[in-house]
């Protein structure tokens, strides 16, 4: 940042520094007091900016990236963009394999950030050499140069929010949260943000959302890889098919499984009560706090966190999308605000 200007010396140091802010209408009914850190005022409107810029500076700082190189990364939308943002400011070529689930609002930011965009079916096996693992290890071994980012076994992906997000919730709190609400997919976010509030205070309660489809709540709970878990959902950026390494298990303390469709419900209450924009996984967060208060989780001293990972832009041809949601099986008129829209003909 310029000194004592005002001015940033290029978007990269807007990373960091979201807010948090107070729920107030969509958690009336439940126990304690709860607050979003909105992770959608990033620049890239999502938590992965955070991941990006550490992840890329960090092989930078080793030597691993230099001029010329293209960074490739695996992503169902969001990593993605933020690779792009960040090796557009550092000079970098990218490269990126897109899970299908990746809306077609999606695929279109990442071409327009410059990147090379390869859509790979979702719901494969993990080892499938069509799943967008395998896709970008097969780009990674034959692009000259390149460095595969692979955000799920990378530590990296871990430190970063342990050094940047953890440290700002404890401030934000004045080291008076309870409980902490994060959705797992890479397991980045949750586990280093974990790791540093529980140094801070160990007996801070970390509490995991996964999806119906995904292994990661049975996987905590006995350690067992179960295919039987495995079915094709439609949340982006949460839960999983396979175990990433960037999870770190002891630290979280229970999870919770939600349905797609409740959590599309539920990023649309958000908006339409909080005024807070937020993707498909934020209503997910959301969701698992209602869970969770239902099972008793929670006092009225209680200060829950909840961490939503994106802004609802991403998912206008999805959850905000009335169509779409009826395609699903969604849409209840019961639950849906009037027709907003007449056209004057």
């Amino acid at each position: 940042m310029t000194q004592n200007t005002g001015i940033s010396n290029n978007i990269l140091d807007l990373i960091g520094s979201t807010p948090l802010i107070k729920l107030n209408k969509i958690t009336k009914n439940l126990t304690g007091n709860f607050y979003a850190k909105y992770e959608g005022f990033n620049p890239g409107h999502s938590m992965k900016d955070r991941i990006a810029l550490y992840i890329i500076e960090e092989a930078e700082r080793q030597g691993i990236l230099k001029k010329g190189s293209t960074v490739i990364e695996t992503t169902s939308g969001n990593t993605g963009f933020s690779m792009a943002l960040v090796s557009i400011i550092k000079g970098y070529k990218c490269i990126l394999a897109v899970n299908s689930k990746a809306s077609a609002g999606k695929i279109n930011m990442l071409k327009a950030m410059g990147a090379k965009v390869y859509v790979c079916p979702a719901h494969v096996s993990a080892d499938d050499p069509r799943s967008y693992y395998e896709v970008a290890k097969r780009l990674h071994n034959e692009t000259a140069n390149s460095v595969y980012i692979n955000q799920y076994f990378n530590d990296l992906n871990t430190e970063a929010h342990y050094r940047s997000t953890g440290p700002e919730i404890w401030k934000q709190t004045n080291g008076e949260i309870t409980h902490l609400i994060a959705a797992s997919g890479t397991g980045g976010t949750i586990s280093g943000v974990a790791k540093y509030l529980k140094e801070q205070n160990p007996k801070v309660k970390v509490l995991g959302v996964d999806a119906f489809g995904s292994i990661l709540k049975k996987f905590h709970e006995t350690g067992e890889f179960d295919k039987n878990e495995i079915y094709p959902y439609r949340i982006e950026g949460l839960g999983k098919n396979l175990i990433p390494t960037a999870t770190n298990f002891d630290v979280i303390d229970t999870f919770e499984k939600v349905t797609d469709e409740s959590a599309a419900h539920r990023a649309r209450e958000l908006a339409i009560t909080e005024g807070l924009f937020t993707g498909y996984t934020s209503g997910a967060v959301v969701q698992a706090a209602m869970q969770y208060n239902e099972m008793g989780m929670f006092n009225e001293n209680s200060k829950v966190v909840l961490i939503l990972p994106d802004h609802g832009s991403r998912y206008m041809e999805k959850i905000y999308s009335d169509d779409w949601m009826k395609e699903q099986g969604f849409f209840d008129a019961k639950k849906q605000a009037h027709e907003q829209v007449e056209y004057i003909k």
